[in-house]
């Protein structure tokens, strides 16, 4: 088990560990001083690679970590923390970003709740905006970045309002004609993850995978209420609540616009950001023209597609069964 950083311990000598602000499943996130610009405060993000690979593998991993935490540091948007360094020590690797003041919508999401209250629409639509134009910023990369760990704990609003999409610890970087490239191990949060995420099949993860995420989370979001994650819907399809059966507040075309994300087959879903957004912010209504969204997700289970589930719910089934006889 991996051992947190104590408070004041000093990496590199630059950054001084302040404290634990965040928990991941390979490791924590620490609020750090920058020794080397007085005044500036930082978040270090820890990753510990498998120690059941082989060391060959663990260096790998970590020589994938360093070449996709180079394309990182390059980017440049709003609303996306600044990456400025990463470093590896020993099995640890680290990346070093802007630290981003404020609550996350988690947060702000569970107050509404305790006041017996949603989060009004017209506010999480303004977050939604933000969230797209970080996405499409990283799906136009060349190649594209998957985040594929978007969720409502992974957005903070700053005290300005700038929402800012942060912890990269799922991060993929597309290779052009391959199958995406992942440098840590994990699959989401279950209930913003879909199908694909999981492995299994001839499926792999793509821009399509962060879109179903960004539905889920405007559900959680606009119902207080956490999405059935996506193995559970492949065996109860009705399992998924209309978002407007529980919040009727809501409008039919938000409503529209997550169902069509959150449709179990990468093909039933908008093939683009840019698509979606432009459906939610008004900009095009062809998806009125459609069948209802829980139809939609219903008719997607056709023969082609039932095969793709079918094999990814053995693969699972399969990884489980493995899983049991190590542990």
């Amino acid at each position: 088990m991996l051992v947190p950083l104590k408070s004041g311990e000093t990496l590199r000598h630059r950054y001084v560990i302040k404290r634990i602000i965040g928990h991941g499943g390979m490791g924590s996130i620490y609020l750090a001083e920058d020794l080397r610009l007085k005044g500036r405060v930082c978040a270090l993000k820890e990753v510990e690679h498998d120690q059941t690979l082989s060391r060959s593998l663990r260096q790998e991993a970590q020589n994938q970590f360093k070449q996709e935490a180079t394309v990182l540091a390059r980017l440049d948007h709003p609303n996306l923390p600044k990456v400025s360094d990463y470093f590896s020590i020993g099995d640890r690797d680290y990346l070093v970003m802007d630290y981003v003041p404020g609550n996350d919508l988690r947060t702000l999401m569970l107050m509404a709740k305790h006041k017996e209250k949603f989060l009004d629409e017209g506010e999480v639509r303004s977050w939604a905006n933000q969230l797209a134009d970080a996405l499409l910023y990283l799906h136009g990369q060349n190649p594209p970045i998957l985040h594929r760990d978007i969720k409502p704990s992974n957005l903070k609003l700053t005290p300005n309002g700038l929402l800012k999409l942060v912890d990269f610890g799922l991060v993929k970087i597309m290779a052009p004609g391959e199958a995406t490239i992942t440098i840590i191990q994990g699959q989401g949060t279950a209930v913003y993850t879909p199908l694909e995420q999981y492995g299994g099949g001839s499926i792999h993860t793509d821009i399509r995978s962060d879109i179903y995420s960004f539905g889920a989370t405007l559900y959680h979001l606009l119902t207080n209420t956490p999405p059935p994650d996506a193995r559970q819907r492949f065996i109860h399809p009705e399992c998924l609540k209309p978002p407007r059966a529980i919040n009727p507040s809501i409008s039919f075309q938000m409503e529209r616009a997550i169902l069509w994300a959150m449709n179990l087959h990468p093909d039933e879903r908008p093939q683009s950001m840019a698509e979606l957004k432009d459906f939610f912010i008004g900009k095009s209504m062809k998806r009125e023209l459609h069948p209802s969204p829980i139809e939609d997700v219903r008719s997607a289970l056709k023969e082609k597609e039932i095969n793709w589930l079918a094999i990814s719910a053995l693969a699972l089934t399969i990884f489980g069964f493995v899983a049991s006889l190590l542990y």
